[in-house]
């Protein structure tokens, strides 16, 4: 058996480490001691181009992968370059993926997001709802991509899992925020995107922030470094205790924060957040999107994993973190790869 030592040596290639997510992975690993990671930029390596990800694994040959490289962003962005969301994301999961079984690393954790589940899922979305519906047109690219990389981990685990004892899972997070976010006026998500808009709102003494819809909807979010913690968490669980607890074609685990809340309730705490002390009016006429998304978690939960950032004081860390990159943006998106 292998010792914490043996294990904090590895070698890990976290693969989109300039994301938010990556990001928080890498900080995550070297706060557990974890010294070895490797990590390169889109400049040094491109993942959609198959012969440079197939170098890259035979030169470095890594003994674990985070694959947290995606392109993503908002409705907009989704919206406006589906053919880039489906592409890229299929061509940096399907190179990542299969040079890692053709190198024989053993351990890969891929990570999805929360639109894989149908648009009218019961809630909360529990992992048995993956393609049970149809999923919500506007980031459908973007979802089908994350599907079939679920769905490739548990291929190779099932053709290769026996011979080879490779062991590749998935985890999906609920909506998230913190730093390293986009904060794109028009493609970056609702947490980030309403940061902007009342940080601005505060410096130029606007008297009102209109925001689109209701207020009503319900959203899940979760801090980013939580994330990683139980990124770091799933993949370092017991072969044994992960196979108990899914099934090979149902292996993904959802990350959540376990509770929701409505738009009005998020602008609310994103005014305290921020500073802003004008009015916070909402535009009914504008669309609301989804009543509710709220993933089930459950199955993390019951494995011994907790989330330990409440969304106050995440939403304080967010603001920091937006103020010290506020002319940062991920312009098409968070293009990680």
């Amino acid at each position: 058996m292998s010792s914490d030592l043996d294990l904090k040596n590895q070698k890990i290639y976290v693969a989109g480490h300039r994301g938010m997510v990556g990001s928080a992975i890498v900080r995550n690993l070297q706060a557990q001691g974890y010294t070895n990671i490797v990590t390169r930029t889109h400049a040094e390596l491109d993942l959609t181009n198959q012969a440079a990800v197939q170098a890259f694994f035979e030169k470095e040959k890594p003994d674990q992968v985070y694959l947290a490289a995606a392109k993503v962003g908002g409705i907009h962005a989704n919206n406006a370059f589906p053919a880039e969301f489906i592409y890229d994301n299929l061509m940096v999961q399907n190179n990542v993926i299969h040079q890692a079984f053709k190198s024989g690393i053993k351990r890969l954790l891929f990570l999805g997001s929360s639109c894989i589940y149908p648009k009218l899922a019961p809630q909360p979305m529990s992992e048995d709802a993956l393609l049970t519906g149809k999923l919500e047109p506007t980031n459908e690219p973007y979802a089908i991509a994350k599907i079939a990389g679920i769905k490739m981990c548990e291929s190779y685990n099932r053709q290769y899992g026996q011979s080879h004892g490779i062991d590749y899972r998935s985890v999906m997070p609920t909506n998230l925020y913190g730093p390293g976010d986009n904060y794109h006026p028009e493609n970056s998500h609702v947490i980030p995107a309403l940061i902007r808009r009342f940080h601005e709102a505060k410096v130029s003494n606007a008297p009102e922030v209109v925001i689109w819809g209701t207020g009503t909807p319900r959203r899940e979010f979760l801090y980013v470094d939580d994330m990683a913690a139980a990124s770091v968490f799933v993949m370092g669980l017991d072969k044994a205790i992960y196979d108990e607890q899914t099934v090979p074609m149902q292996s993904h685990i959802n990350v959540g924060f376990g509770s929701d809340i409505t738009i009005a309730q998020l602008a609310q705490a994103i005014a305290k957040a921020t500073g802003y002390q004008g009015a916070i009016n909402f535009d009914p006429s504008k669309p609301d999107g989804a009543p509710r998304k709220w993933m089930d978690s459950n199955l993390l939960k019951h494995l011994g994993w907790n989330p330990g950032v409440q969304l106050e004081d995440g939403l304080y860390l967010a603001y920091t973190d937006f103020q010290r990159n506020e002319n940062r943006d991920g312009g098409l998106g968070d293009s990680i790869f």
